[in-house]
């Protein structure tokens, strides 16, 4: 007998027959012997529905009730697809995060889980029920609901699997599995069998949606292989391990892509030690993510300093910077939010040359100009003008030969 976590997104249980649909798959696999733990999303868009009553009822909601409020979405669906199953005839019970010993910090709207207590779930699959768990939530020391920002409920299911020590999580969502690009942009992609952690939290985090990274990370500290795979079919979709191969196929994976991105150069900077600390130390404790910077060669003790922000971060970034520029004498302060961001990925790149250059070639081509460069061992990303972002993930899956998706 396997434990298996399965996690059902929003679209999956987005009104009463999908849920009806979801408890089925369920059913099937408690069928094959298997003890079944669910991990389920709020329905459809109830979550972005809940998020604007707030702001029409309250100009600025605490980040405390807001937590409470978003919490109900996932308690609606899990509610109900355990109704759904024990309308079926199969023993089920549902949780909410804090029932299911889902510990978290006190950063609401983005908490961390700190530890998972089981002896509740635990206790519930020795009775031989199915345990449908409230996902992108838990509870702090002090009893007050948090949640774990977007994307919560795959890490909830990760966390559940690691600490029950599953063989598999399965997140079922609206799509077949992981791409070598984004079908919307690049019809030929395909999918992919496989894929080793370190290639996918590149992917996730430089624009994938598919899975959460945070989910990632857990899958590769605890070894927990997750299958993503679509809710509406049966294709086989991809599954996620430590042990996916690496000199036999294409050295590039996929290509992500992000739309996401702003930029602020601070212009005219003093070069002199502490002014990065000066910068960047207010940004974090302002809660701004930074993603890239780059820092221009200095001229008489003078450059440049660029970085990236999320769109939605860039007014309060500027908030911050802007004095700060004016108390270091820099020249001035520009932003930008008319970027994107493109990456190449894969494990095969770390020791063959080449690829950057043929990335860059490639782009040129195009007549996409690059504005700033970032890298690691396995990614090569551009930042470039939104408008070209799509022909660029295109061309450069044409270029890299992924049509095939092996």
């Amino acid at each position: 007998m396997a434990l298996i976590v399965q996690k059902y997104g929003g679209t999956s249980v987005a009104g009463a027959e999908r849920i009806k649909h979801v408890a089925r798959r369920i059913a099937a696999t408690e069928d094959k012997g298997n003890q079944v733990v669910v991990v389920v999303s709020a329905m459809g868009d109830s979550t972005d529905e809940l998020i604007k009553l707030a702001y029409q009822v309250a100009g600025e909601p605490s980040e405390r009730e807001l937590d409470l409020l978003l919490s109900t979405g996932e308690i609606v669906a899990s509610t109900l697809l355990a109704m759904a199953l024990r309308d079926m005839g199969y023993e089920a019970i549902s949780l909410s995060g804090a029932q299911a010993g889902i510990h978290t910090d006190s950063a609401h709207r983005r908490a961390r889980i700190l530890k998972v207590e089981t002896r509740r779930v635990i206790k519930e699959l020795e009775k031989g029920k199915i345990v449908i768990v409230a996902g992108f939530q838990g509870v702090t020391g002090e009893m007050d609901i948090t949640t774990l920002g977007r994307g919560g409920s795959d890490t909830t299911a990760v966390a559940l699997a690691a600490s029950l020590g599953a063989s598999l999580c399965q997140i079922y969502t609206d799509v077949d599995g992981v791409y070598t690009a984004d079908p919307r942009l690049v019809p030929e992609a395909g999918p992919l069998a496989e894929i080793g952690y370190e290639e996918m939290l590149e992917l996730a985090t430089y624009g994938a949606k598919v899975v959460h990274p945070r989910a990632v990370e857990l899958g590769e500290l605890y070894h927990i292989p997750i299958l993503v795979a679509s809710s509406f079919s049966d294709k086989p979709g991809t599954l996620i391990h430590g042990g996916a191969p690496m000199e036999v196929r294409n050295k590039v994976t996929g290509i992500a892509h992000d739309l996401d991105v702003a930029k602020i150069t601070v212009v005219g900077v003093p070069d002199r030690p502490g002014i990065a600390a000066a910068i960047f130390q207010p940004l974090a404790q302002a809660g701004v993510s930074i993603d890239t910077i780059v820092q221009n060669a200095s001229i008489e003790h003078i450059t440049d300093l660029t970085f990236t922000v999320a769109k939605g971060e860039l007014k309060e970034a500027m908030r911050v910077v802007e004095p700060i520029a004016r108390q270091i004498k820099a020249r001035e302060c520009l932003s930008d939010s008319r970027l994107g961001k493109v990456s190449i990925i894969g494990t095969g790149m770390q020791n063959t040359p080449g690829y950057a250059a043929r990335m860059f070639a490639v782009l040129s081509e195009r007549g996409i100009n690059i504005q700033l460069i970032t890298t690691s061992e396995i990614r090569i990303t551009c930042i470039i003008d939104e408008a070209k972002v799509e022909e660029a993930v295109r061309t450069l899956h044409r270029a890299f030969e992924l049509e095939s998706g092996e």
